[in-house]
């Protein structure tokens, strides 16, 4: 990708719906393969993913598999093969997190860094740069000024990606171990039991309780919508979403929502453009507040703000549609806040409970009893509903109608075509140039007739020319190169217009390239460091071997090889539990009275039998949530071990 581009990278769960993310405007769209991503039930066929290569490449869009779990020695030549299969299959890049991949009899396709590699400094951007890497992943917990310090480290055609809308992992990802500790079930391999999103009872040293029954792990969702100039002034090239769980709905809307904003910036800063070719129009208004959200925040990019967490409940609480006025028997009437809010049978209701919980409320059926006021009739029984009373505030999750909108065909994508007809000895000759420069010419013989009224011939050649109807392409401007105004016949035009077209997808088609892959340098870069723990996540020889040769001397082994069976930070994340309660020291800093009584004491987490210790390193404003291998998980398995020493 060129240094002035731009790309939106969206999701895609199937080819089906990574196809819809192209239609939708995406520059590229990241998916997984049949085995060894980060998402173990977002696994595709081979030829899925070739059928999505083949539609993203029609409009230069790119494909990248996420191959991004940590492997084990078995497992190497597996992915090996696979990536071969994969690139035969047409796909652009590999995003990938095992260094060992690297060591690898691999095709010549670019690599990316996954965000598990967990990039937050100059120096790990620079060292993954170095050895091959071609577009970067950066950690979702930088700040504008730490983006822009990796960025200046960089050379200019290494492509900075940042994550810009979707789910956030509180950990800093890879450095998240509580699902494997607790589990067996790895993050690191695909497989995270999400215990981030469980309810916590929050206590003290003393045992005192801080908050009963909190969300402390649980984020909101990110949206950067409004930070978009900032990160790209910052160095960022390539804007993802996140998402390869979530549905067709979701994908059409958010890669909408951001390709118009970015559309808007690139028309106000012609210096930017494009990564892919064509246009997109919309049949409905983007809206990433009608899709699964648990409220945004735009994390850390601004700097650290303490509303970051989705403390209540982890699910989506919807948007404010009105008040209950009466509860029946059977059913429950609504006021909703504007008179033009219509309900619908299927719709998704929710309130909070007097607790502070979150309550949902599916509408089997509803029923318009006044201007602004509906009757729902609930798929479940009306006693089931706690604390659900006149006056109580009503938030809607589920809009039906908004969801058969984008049930439907919902955009159209369009690449930009001149068109000029000439004469030719024999007839007529018709040229399409694209927006890329692919040009073609197709000739046709036909008998030159002078029209009888040459306004109106003119006028029908322009119409029959321009006549794109399905295809994937629209005309920007057409020529009529003639010595005369001519007689020509409709179908005889369109069978010259058909033909340049398919002369012109044939042309675009070969003119595809793959992006090159970086080299690496030599001699080879030295790591940042000498000395990695199981935090570095090495689960297999190549990996090891490919550390040791870029100067680490000391390396141990994954925490899922089981080396570490005491007590270890099972998660690192810049959250702070502190801070978002107002307990953090730096807060009381200037209060009379307080400063210098609060410290940065550690914390317990406690859901049931679990405990998870939280210790605050206030020097590097982060968190670590400490635990150990329950020993159920380690007897599952059998320990890789490496030599922790190397001459």
């Amino acid at each position: 990708m060129k240094p002035h581009q731009l790309e939106l990278l969206a999701p895609a769960r199937d080819a089906d719906i990574g196809i819809e993310a192209v239609n939708h405007g995406a520059d590229a769209v990241y998916i997984g393969g049949p085995s060894f991503g980060a998402r173990t039930a977002a696994a595709n066929d081979i030829a899925d993913i070739a059928r999505l290569a083949a539609h993203a490449h029609r409009f230069n869009a790119r494909v990248f598999v996420t191959l991004n779990t940590i492997l084990a020695d078995d497992e190497l030549e597996p992915a090996r093969r696979q990536i071969h299969r994969l690139y035969d299959a047409g796909i652009d890049a590999l995003i990938i997190q095992d260094m060992g991949l690297l060591e690898l009899d691999l095709p010549p396709l670019q690599l990316h860094a996954s965000t598990q590699c967990d990039i937050r400094t100059p120096d790990k951007a620079r060292f993954l740069q170095d050895v091959g890497l071609s577009q970067i992943v950066l950690a979702r917990e930088l700040d504008l000024g730490q983006i822009a310090a990796i960025r200046a480290a960089l050379h200019p055609e290494t492509t900075l990606e940042f994550f810009v809308h979707g789910a956030l992992c509180v950990a800093y990802s890879g450095q998240c171990y509580i699902s494997h500790a607790h589990t067996g079930r790895s993050a690191n391999r695909g497989d995270c039991s999400q215990a981030c999103r469980l309810p916590y009872q929050v206590t003290d040293m003393e045992g005192r309780i801080v908050a009963h029954d909190r969300h402390v792990l649980s984020m909101k969702d990110n949206n950067q919508s409004g930070n978009l100039e900032a990160l790209i002034d910052a160095g960022i090239r390539s804007f993802k979403i996140e998402g390869r769980y979530k549905d067709m709905g979701y994908v059409k809307n958010i890669t909408a929502h951001y390709r118009t904003l970015l559309d808007a910036l690139i028309e106000r800063r012609p210096e930017f453009g494009r990564a892919s070719s064509g246009r997109t129009t919309f049949s409905f208004v983007p809206d990433p507040d009608q899709n699964f959200n648990r409220e945004f925040t735009d994390y850390f990019v601004g700097g650290r703000k303490a509303d970051i967490g989705a403390f209540d409940t982890p699910k989506n609480p919807g948007l404010p549609l009105g008040h209950v006025s009466k509860v029946g028997d059977r059913w429950v009437e609504i006021v909703t806040d504007s008179p033009d809010t219509v309900l619908s049978n299927g719709d998704g209701l929710c309130y909070y409970t007097l607790q502070k919980d979150l309550a949902g409320l599916a509408a089997n059926r509803v029923e318009k009893v006044g201007e602004g006021t509906w009757r729902v009739f609930p798929k479940d029984a009306m006693a089931s509903f706690k604390d659900l009373r006149a006056g109580t505030a009503v938030n809607r999750n589920r809009d039906m109608n908004w969801m058969r909108l984008l049930d439907k065909p919902s955009s159209e994508r369009r690449i930009g075509v001149w068109l000029r007809l000439d004469e030719s000895p024999e007839g007529f000759s018709l040229t399409l140039t694209d927006e890329d420069g692919n040009s073609v010419a197709v000739s046709a013989a036909h008998a030159k007739e002078p029209a009888r009224d040459a306004a109106k011939a003119e006028a029908g050649l322009r119409e029959h020319l321009g006549k794109f109807g399905g295809t994937r392409f629209a005309p920007l401007d057409i020529a009529l190169d003639l010595t005369q105004a001519w007689f020509v016949p409709a179908s005889f035009v369109n069978a010259l217009r058909r033909e340049a077209v398919t002369a012109l997808e044939a042309a675009r088609a070969a003119a595809y390239r793959r992006p090159l892959p970086s080299r690496a340098v030599e001699p080879p870069a030295l790591y940042p460091e000498d000395t990695l723990s199981y935090l570095a996540n090495v689960y297999n020889r190549k990996a090891r071997d490919f550390y040791a040769k870029h100067g680490v001397k000391i390396i141990a082994a994954a925490y899922e090889s089981h080396e570490e069976t005491g007590e270890v930070s099972l998660m690192i994340t810049k959250h702070c539990v502190r801070y978002s309660l107002s307990l953090c020291p730096k807060q009381a800093k200037g209060v009379v009275g307080v400063q210098g009584t609060v410290r940065a004491a550690p914390l317990t987490l406690v859901n049931g039998s679990e405990r998870l210790a939280l210790r605050f390193d206030c020097k590097a404003c982060e968190m670590h949530v400490v635990g150990k291998l329950k020993p159920a998980v380690a007897k599952n398995s059998v320990p890789l071990t490496f030599y922790r020493t190397r001459s």
